[in-house]
C-alpha cells in the first residue's frame, strides 16, 4: 500500500516538472548528428514523428514542455569547451539543460510541429539579432563630446520614437518593420503592436526589446535604414506610411515614396499593382527630435 501511495506521488510530481527538448529542426541539422553513434535515428522525418509523438504523450499526462533550437554545431563546440563526450546522450541532455537557460525557447501548446517549428525558428532568429545588435551598440563606447555612453543614449532615444510611433498610430493592428543596412550584413527587425478603442497597446516585451535595440544601432551608427509601418482596423482600408533613417533621426517619407517601395519589384524594378483598400500616406508627425550639436547621440 505504501508503495503504491509513493508512486502515485511521484507520478503526480512528474506531472509537475517541467522539461526542455532540443530539437533538430532541419534535415542538415539532422545530419550532421548521425555521425554520433549514440544518436540512433537515420531518417529526419520519422525522427519528427516520434518526436511529436512524445510531445503529445507528455502534454496528456499533464507534463509541461519546452522546445529548444538544438544546433549541432554550438553543441560540438560546448562539448569540447566543458571537455564533455559529444557521443553521449547525458552530454546532450546537458547541453539542451543549457538551452533551458540561455537560448531561444517556444512552450509545446499541443500544435503539429510544422507550426512550432517556424515559430521556434523566429525566435531563435530574433534572439540572435538582439544579441547582435546589443554587442554593436555595448562596443560604441562614450561620447567624445559629453562622456555619455553612446549606445546607451540612442537605446533610450530609440525608446522614446518607438513610443511617440504607436502613441500617433492609429488603433487597431500595428505591424512596424525596422531595416538597419551595414557590414556585415542588413538587420531587420518586426514587431506586431495592437491598440484597443480605449488606448491600451498590447506587444510582446521581448519583440520589443529586440525592435528597439536594431533601431537603436540604426541611429548610434548612421547606418542607412528604415521604418515602415502597417495598421489595419475594422472597415476601414490598411494605412502604410514610414520614416527614413538619417543621421540619428527619422526622416518622414512621402506618399509617393512608401507607394513606390510596396509597389516596385524589388528585383526587376517594375511596378506591381498596388493591394485594394490600402492608403499609401505620410507618417503623423513624431514631434522634435533634435540632440545637442556636435553629439554622435
Amino acid at each position: 500500500m505504501a508503495r503504491t501511495d509513493h508512486r502515485t506521488m511521484r507520478r503526480v510530481l512528474r506531472r509537475e516538472i517541467a522539461g526542455t527538448i532540443g530539437l533538430l529542426t532541419d534535415e542538415h541539422d539532422f545530419r550532421a548528428m548521425r555521425r554520433y553513434r549514440t544518436f540512433t535515428f537515420d531518417d529526419h522525418l520519422t525522427y519528427l514523428r516520434q518526436m511529436e509523438a512524445l510531445l503529445r504523450t507528455r502534454a496528456a499526462e499533464g507534463t509541461q514542455t519546452t522546445l529548444a533550437l538544438f544546433d549541432p554545431e554550438e553543441y560540438a563546440e560546448f562539448c569540447t569547451v566543458t571537455g564533455l563526450d559529444a557521443d553521449n546522450p547525458a552530454s546532450r541532455t546537458r547541453f539542451t539543460a543549457e538551452l533551458a537557460a540561455t537560448g531561444a525557447t517556444v512552450p509545446y501548446d499541443g500544435r503539429p510541429l510544422t507550426d512550432l517549428v517556424p515559430a521556434l525558428v523566429d525566435e531563435a532568429v530574433r534572439q540572435a539579432t538582439w544579441e547582435y545588435a546589443s554587442t554593436l551598440l555595448a562596443r560604441l563606447g562614450p561620447c567624445p563630446t559629453c562622456g555619455e555612453d553612446i549606445g546607451r543614449a540612442a537605446f533610450t532615444r530609440a525608446s522614446h520614437l518607438l513610443s511617440r510611433i504607436l502613441d500617433t498610430a492609429p488603433a487597431g493592428n500595428r505591424h512596424l518593420v525596422c531595416s538597419v543596412s551595414g557590414p556585415p550584413e542588413t538587420l531587420v527587425t518586426v514587431l506586431h503592436a495592437d491598440r484597443n478603442d480605449e488606448g491600451t497597446t498590447h506587444l510582446d516585451e521581448a519583440e520589443a526589446l529586440e525592435f528597439t535595440s536594431v533601431l537603436a544601432l540604426g541611429l548610434a551608427t548612421r547606418s542607412p535604414g528604415g521604418l515602415v509601418m502597417r495598421t489595419s482596423a475594422p472597415a476601414a482600408p490598411d494605412r502604410v506610411y514610414g520614416w527614413r533613417l538619417r543621421g540619428n533621426s527619422l526622416d518622414p517619407l512621402t506618399a509617393g515614396e512608401v507607394f513606390d517601395a510596396y509597389c516596385t519589384d524589388v528585383e526587376s524594378g517594375d511596378l506591381v499593382s498596388p493591394e485594394s483598400d490600402v492608403d499609401y500616406c505620410a507618417p503623423p508627425d513624431l514631434g522634435d527630435q533634435g540632440t545637442a550639436p556636435g553629439h554622435h547621440h
